[in-house]
């Protein structure tokens, strides 16, 4: 008998049998910038073309959008769906690897988000696998699972932390605009300048971003860094410091308008305003060091994001970067840190952090066990809050008072 023959005939029968599996109904659930995403996706295949639709259901609102560009080759599938949002077509692209009652996909949406997803089979159509676990409670943006590692590394700020003293020196916050070549038009963004700045001295600079429904007045509004900042320094717990808070939001509009989540792509091009643009006008106006290791950049939500994607991709400008409660733009943990011996040797703080009632946590949880695993020294810190200033302001809290110091873990 011909073995090798029978062999790649039965290969080539398994391949189709396969192939034949991936028509039918498949259920997703995941996290994305406005909170959790229910999906179903009816699939159709013929050979190796994939037809279908998706039906979405996201803060109650329902969309049916039709899948094109279908592909199915052994186990990997990918397909597309075109997004109309409000008015703005979003190409969300998928693809990855199918097993016989599951699919694990990457989720691109436009180039500002990215996430990995798993498909089930409809259990009416195949019965789910025996022992699976379920995760309990839930927050915004979804389940949450706690696991060991989840706790605090600090303990609760003191009871006034973000509170106005009467009995201390106070710096100055002002608006300023610049030229914004990237953008193509002046933009605005508000400036902390720390009790008795001086011309005749230099200072360290902490860029501070903001999430996708704010702009540069929000950490002001919810956070007041410049109290916090204030306290900080009169006790000696913080290097007086220059915080820019731009608007993060690349556009000539940069206004959140009523549809904040239309918004989105203009956020992963910010890199371009904030390298570009921003830092220059901050070195010409105000006396800033200008070596790496005085310059920081954080973010709550979807500037959480940013500043890992943006300070992690650009070292050479970063040495103190922190995550708040970071959102599903961030980019995958192995893109953000692909060569881990560099970042060990870059960073002087990685911070990550969230609360354990945010249903965002996964993000950071993922992050931080990339991190563990490839042994980069980075804070992981976990509150007992949710997706709000709260934990925003205690990361602040803490953030700063590590950053521009010669010890940092």
């Amino acid at each position: 008998m011909n073995y090798p023959l029978l062999l790649s005939v039965l290969l080539a029968l398994t391949s189709i049998a396969f192939a034949a599996d991936v028509s039918g109904t498949w259920k997703s659930e995941f996290d994305s910038q406005i909170g959790r995403q229910k999906y179903t996706y009816t699939l159709k295949q013929e050979g190796d073309k994939l037809t279908g639709k998706a039906n979405s259901e996201i803060n109650d609102q329902k969309r049916e959008t039709p899948l094109s560009e279908g592909k199915v080759d052994g186990d990997k599938v990918s397909f597309v769906e075109m997004l109309n949002f409000n008015g703005n077509d979003i190409r969300i692209a998928y693809s990855g690897t199918i097993s016989t009652n599951e699919m694990k996909l990457t989720r691109e949406v436009g180039d500002f988000a990215k996430e990995d997803i798993v498909l089930k089979r409809d259990p009416a159509e195949q019965p789910a696998a025996a022992g699976q676990r379920r995760d309990r409670g839930r927050g915004f943006g979804g389940p949450i699972t706690l696991g060991p590692d989840d706790k605090a590394a600090f303990p609760t700020p003191p009871e006034g932390f973000d509170k106005p003293r009467e009995d201390i020196p106070h710096g100055k916050i002002e608006t300023v605009e610049y030229d914004s070549k990237s953008v193509g038009n002046n933009r605005k963004a508000l400036v902390y300048t720390p009790p008795a700045y001086s011309a005749d001295k230099k200072y360290p600079v902490l860029y501070l971003l903001h999430g996708i429904g704010g702009d540069e007045q929000e950490w002001r509004r919810g956070g007041h860094p410049e109290i916090i900042l204030d306290n900080l320094i009169a006790d000696n717990k913080a290097v007086p410091m220059i915080i820019v808070m731009p608007n993060g939001r690349a556009q000539p509009n940069d206004r959140p308008g009523t549809n904040a989540m239309a918004t989105a792509p203009a956020f992963a091009k910010f890199d371009k305003d904030l390298l570009g643009d921003l830092i220059p006008f901050i070195q010409s106006k105000y006396s800033v060091k200008t070596d790496r290791e005085s310059r920081a950049l954080a973010g709550l939500s979807m500037g959480g994001g940013q500043s890992l994607n943006f300070g992690l991709g650009n070292l050479n400008t970063f040495a103190w970067i922190g995550g708040f409660s970071s959102a599903p733009n961030t980019r995958p943990p192995a893109e953000l840190v692909p060569d881990p011996e560099d970042a060990k040797k870059q960073l002087k703080l990685l911070y990550i952090s969230c609360g354990n009632k945010d249903g965002l946590i996964r993000i950071s949880q993922g992050v931080h066990a990339y991190l563990k695993e490839h042994d980069v020294p980075h804070i992981w810190q976990v509150d007992e809050h949710a997706h709000d200033f709260r934990h925003w302001k205690n990361s602040l809290y803490h953030f700063s008072q590590l950053i521009f110091k010669p010890a940092a873990r």
